[in-house]
């Protein structure tokens, strides 16, 4: 994917449903995925998620941090060049904080890429945001996460496999 920051993501009902159930199953701790999809013009289309589990280590800190198991990604890379498609980024919960990259998140991303966060408080205005992270870290750290907007509920979209 080009570095250029995409203009929204268009996820349809059935990723969403698959997205919340697959990174808040695993609450206290955050839960984790693959977004697989493509690029259609100025949006990015998510079609597929793809659940990781959490490999975060120290394993008690792992309500506060996510690491996606290798593997995993592999196997994920190797299935959507299968289908002519391409992992987005990632997707995982914030069992406890608000639905923005914290500084681990923006340091341990090599962007660019989409990064899809879930909060789990209950008082959250947006519980779920979609971030354009630009960059990999640079000697002063990561650039800045650009919120991209997140047209929800969206009807079944052409393309999206679950449907």
């Amino acid at each position: 994917m080009g570095a250029s920051t995409p203009e929204r993501v268009l996820l349809s009902g059935h990723c969403l449903i698959v997205l919340e159930r697959t990174v808040l199953a695993t609450r206290p701790q955050e839960g984790c995925a693959l977004v697989l999809g493509s690029r259609r013009g100025p949006a990015l289309l998510v079609q597929a998620i793809w659940p990781c589990c959490n490999r975060w280590e120290p394993a008690a800190e792992r309500d506060r941090h996510f690491q996606l198991d290798p593997r995993e990604q592999l196997l994920a890379q190797r299935w959507v060049r299968e289908r002519g498609l391409q992992v987005l980024g990632a997707a995982h919960s914030h069992p406890s904080s608000a639905a923005i990259p914290s500084r681990s998140d923006r340091e341990l991303c090599l962007g660019p890429t989409l990064m899809l966060i879930r909060s789990g408080l209950a008082a959250e205005a947006e519980p779920l945001r979609a971030w354009w992270l630009p960059e990999p870290p640079g000697p002063e750290g990561a650039a800045a996460p650009e919120p991209l907007p997140l047209p929800l509920p969206l009807e079944p979209l052409a393309g999206d496999l679950g449907e």
